[in-house]
């Protein structure tokens, strides 16, 4: 699978998700066998850049190559300067976001809220991989079916970016009025991969190796592409890889192994967000990992009180050495109850 100049170690990919995909997340996909990340979605607007939520997620320090930036706005020229910008901030890979349903953005006429206008997102489009090509940077877009199921024109958005030299597109199954409810549909996806030559990438409702399976070889896509279901579950992606390489299913993670990559995450996380964030942000975090497993809510109730990152840290530690004490460590950790959403 090769985005531009880039060849990927596979077709797994982690999707880009506000508030999820942040550095510390990101690296911890590739490192358990993601072949591609994308970071959250980056403003295009200049007078956002110098946020500390911005400036966060313009930090790319020590991350696996190569670093993605996913950009969001609804002018051209404005688009155009953030990828530059981005650039200079170490993005080699720049994502063009036109599938965020949220409401926030769809009222600034941004992410899929754009597939109402086709002659905007030929602007865009152009004017992006216009200034992004003399600098040797590929330019990707994130997209929709369309935006309701009755103005379904992913057909034509994906003529239209391939003809405008975009390099590889991600689809997701809904349109905009989906939302995330329902079940991703992969008809559409399929259809786009037989009108275009560039590297497709199918995205929705994909939480399993055997889905990942079935996904590619209905659509025919060169990838897939994960968010939700990797939420808690960052292993996912190497479990996925191996199934898809070998046939052959791999464990979960030992009640051990989570101990130590959850605690691994935690201080990762604390490093970038620092006290007062870092021990907020991580609680949706731990929630995810511990979701389904026994005493996971009443415990996950006592955490979300702790504003200490050494306190929440000693928690989570102590809550796995106490079930530890009661199975074996090193047996497969098994969710009971339902998963986190």
């Amino acid at each position: 699978m090769r985005i531009g100049p880039w060849s990927l170690p596979n077709n797994v990919f982690v999707a880009p998700m506000a508030g999820v995909t942040d550095r510390p997340f990101r690296q911890l996909c590739k490192k358990l066998g993601a072949g591609y990340a994308v970071s959250e979605m980056a403003a295009s607007n200049p007078r956002l850049w110098e946020s500390v939520k911005t400036s966060r997620r313009l930090d790319h320090e020590g991350e696996i190559a190569p670093v993605a930036v996913q950009i969001a706005g609804a002018d051209p020229a404005m688009m155009a300067e953030a990828a530059v910008f981005n650039i200079g901030k170490g993005a080699r890979i720049i994502d063009i976001n036109m599938g965020c349903p949220v409401k926030k953005v769809c009222n600034a006429a941004s992410g899929s809220a754009l597939l109402r206008d086709e002659d905007l997102v030929a602007r865009i489009l152009d004017s992006v991989v216009r200034a992004c090509e003399p600098l040797g940077i590929p330019v990707t877009l994130k997209t929709r079916t369309g935006w309701d199921r009755d103005n379904r024109n992913a057909l034509r958005i994906a003529r239209l970016a391939e003809d405008t030299g975009i390099a590889a597109l991600t689809l997701h199954g809904r349109t905009r009025a989906d939302l995330y409810t329902g079940e991703a549909e992969y008809d559409t996806i399929r259809a786009v991969r037989a009108e275009i030559r560039i590297p497709l990438i199918a995205n929705g409702d994909i939480d399993s190796p055997e889905k990942a399976r079935h996904v590619l070889d209905y659509t025919g896509a060169d990838a897939v592409m994960i968010g939700r279901a990797a939420q808690g579950r960052p292993w996912l992606f190497r479990n996925i890889d191996h199934y898809l390489r070998t046939g052959e299913q791999l464990p979960p993670p030992s009640w051990q192994a989570m101990r130590e990559l959850l605690l691994e995450h935690l201080d990762d996380h604390y490093r970038f967000y620092g006290e007062h964030t870092g021990v907020r942000t991580a609680r949706k975090h731990i929630g995810w990992y511990l979701a389904g497993l026994p005493g996971a809510q009443a415990f996950c109730a006592v955490m979300n009180r702790l504003d200490d990152t050494r306190a929440q840290w000693r928690a989570v530690a102590d809550w796995f050495d106490q079930n530890m004490r009661t199975c074996d460590p090193h047996a497969p950790v098994i969710a009971t109850g339902p998963l986190a959403a």
